[in-house]
C-alpha cells in the first residue's frame, strides 16, 4: 500500500524547542518578551519596515488594521474574491462593505487594471492579496491609492520574504499583514504580524493591540500607570510562539533555499505537460521575487481537476483545491454577487490544484506526485483522442 504524502507537515528547522525552554526559564511566556523583541528586530531590519507588531494570527493583524484605520459602517474596501475569508471578515465585522474585483489570469492576483473602476466616493481602502507569494502590481495600486486618497493594507499572509521591485512585501502599503500559520513558509503554529510603514500609526497600533490600553507606554516608563485609552482587543502573540518563530526566522535563507528547491523540482518535472498544453504552471513576473510559498497547477477544466484530485487521493497523495471565491459564498451573495460576475476568479477556483509542499518533503515523494500527474493526464489525453476518433467515424457513417 502507498505511504501517505500529506499536503503539509509542520517542521522544526533549528533551535525551536531550545528557545521555548529558554522562554520559560526567562519567566515570561505571555507575550512581548525577549523572543518577541528578537523576532520583530530581525524582520524590521531585513524587510525595511518601520515597526512590526506580532499578533496571534494574520486574521488578528487584519482586524487590527481595520480598527486602526477607523473603517466605518458603509465604507467600501476593495479586495479580490479569490482569498481567504479573513481578508473580508476583518472589515465586514466593523460594518464595511467588501467590493470584490476580479484577478489576473497569469498571477491570480488582484487585477490592478480593474481597481479604478471599482472606486467610489465610499471607498476607504484597497487590500491587495499577494497570492502564492507573488506580488500584486503594487506600483499601479499605490498610484491609484494616492490619486483617490485611499489606504493600502497588504494581505501578505502568503508573502513573507517575497519581493516586488526589490522591496519586501509588507513594506509597500501603509500597513501589511503576515501569517506564521503552520502551512506558511515560516511557522509557529498560529501567529501573525502587523507591519506599520506610517510613523503616525505606530502609537495607536500599540494601544489597540494591547486591549485599548497604554500599557506599552507604561513599560517604557512614559507614564506611571496604564489605563483604558481606546477601543482595542487582545492582539498579542504568546512568547512561546515567538520563541518557536525566532528559531525559524534565524534560518530565513536556509528555509527559503529549501522551498526554492521544492518549487523548482515541480516546475522542471511538470514543464513538459505545460508545453503540451495539458496544464498551466505558476507565473512569476520579472518584477517579482517569489518566496515559493506553494506550488499549484491549473487544469483545463473542473472535471479534469476533480478527476486528478480524486486520483491522487486514492493513492494517498493529499493535493487540495484552494479558495472558494468569496463572492460566490453565502455571505458574498448577501451583497448581490452572482455566478459569472468575476469570470477569471471562478475559472481559477474550478481549475486550480495545490500539490504537497512542505520543508521535509523528499525528492522521492515529489517524484511520486509528478509521476501520478503524468499518468493521469496521459490516460485522459488518450481517452479524449479515442472519443474524437469515435466521433469522426460516426460522422462519416452519417454522411454515407
Amino acid at each position: 500500500m502507498n505511504s501517505l504524502i500529506p499536503f503539509n507537515r509542520p517542521f522544526i528547522a533549528g533551535k525551536e524547542l531550545h528557545y521555548i525552554a529558554q522562554a520559560v526559564t526567562l519567566g515570561n511566556i505571555s507575550g512581548d518578551g525577549e523572543f518577541a523583541r528578537r523576532c520583530t528586530s530581525i524582520m524590521e531590519e531585513r524587510f525595511g519596515i518601520k515597526k512590526i507588531l506580532l499578533t496571534p494570527s494574520c486574521t488578528a493583524a487584519l482586524e487590527l488594521s481595520a480598527m486602526l484605520l477607523d473603517i466605518q459602517p458603509g465604507d467600501e474596501v476593495i479586495m479580490p474574491s479569490y482569498t481567504f475569508v479573513s481578508t473580508a471578515n476583518a472589515f465586514v465585522r466593523v460594518g464595511a462593505v467588501p467590493v470584490f474585483v476580479d484577478i489576473r489570469p497569469d498571477t491570480l492576483n488582484l487585477d490592478a487594471r480593474l481597481v479604478e473602476l471599482a472606486i467610489t466616493e465610499k471607498t476607504k481602502a484597497i487590500v491587495p492579496v499577494h497570492y502564492a507569494g507573488v506580488s500584486c502590481e503594487m506600483d499601479l495600486i499605490l498610484t491609484l491609492a494616492e490619486k483617490y486618497d485611499l489606504k493600502v493594507i497588504e494581505d501578505a499572509a502568503q508573502g513573507v520574504n517575497a519581493q516586488y521591485n526589490q522591496k519586501y512585501l509588507g513594506s509597500l502599503g501603509q500597513l501589511g499583514c503576515f501569517s506564521f500559520h503552520e502551512t506558511k513558509n515560516f511557522i509557529c503554529g498560529e501567529g501573525g504580524a502587523l507591519c506599520l510603514n506610517s510613523e503616525e500609526l505606530i502609537d495607536r497600533a500599540h494601544i489597540i493591540r494591547d486591549k485599548g490600553t497604554n500599557r506599552q507606554a507604561f513599560f517604557q516608563g512614559q507614564v506611571d500607570k496604564y489605563t483604558w485609552c481606546d477601543i482595542g482587543s487582545s492582539f498579542v502573540l504568546s512568547e512561546l510562539n515567538c520563541a518557536f518563530l525566532y528559531a525559524q526566522l534565524e534560518m530565513f535563507d536556509e528555509i527559503n533555499q529549501r522551498r526554492k528547491e521544492i518549487f523548482d523540482y515541480y516546475q522542471h518535472s511538470l514543464l513538459p505537460l505545460e508545453k503540451n498544453q495539458q496544464l498551466r504552471l505558476p507565473c512569476v513576473p520579472e518584477d517579482c521575487l517569489s518566496n515559493h510559498h506553494m506550488f499549484y497547477i491549473l487544469l483545463p477544466n473542473k472535471t479534469l481537476r476533480d478527476g486528478l484530485l480524486n486520483h491522487l487521493k486514492q493513492l494517498q497523495i493529499h493535493a487540495v483545491f484552494h479558495f472558494v471565491p468569496l463572492h460566490s459564498s453565502p455571505m458574498g451573495k448577501t451583497w448581490g454577487y452572482q455566478h459569472g460576475d468575476l469570470p477569471v476568479t471562478e475559472q481559477a477556483a474550478d481549475c486550480l490544484l495545490r500539490l504537497p509542499f512542505f520543508y521535509e518533503i523528499t525528492t522521492e515523494e515529489q517524484q511520486r506526485v509528478v509521476d501520478e500527474i503524468h499518468k493521469f493526464l496521459q490516460l485522459s489525453l488518450q481517452k479524449v483522442n479515442s472519443e474524437k476518433q469515435v466521433f469522426q467515424v460516426a460522422d462519416i457513417r452519417n454522411v454515407e
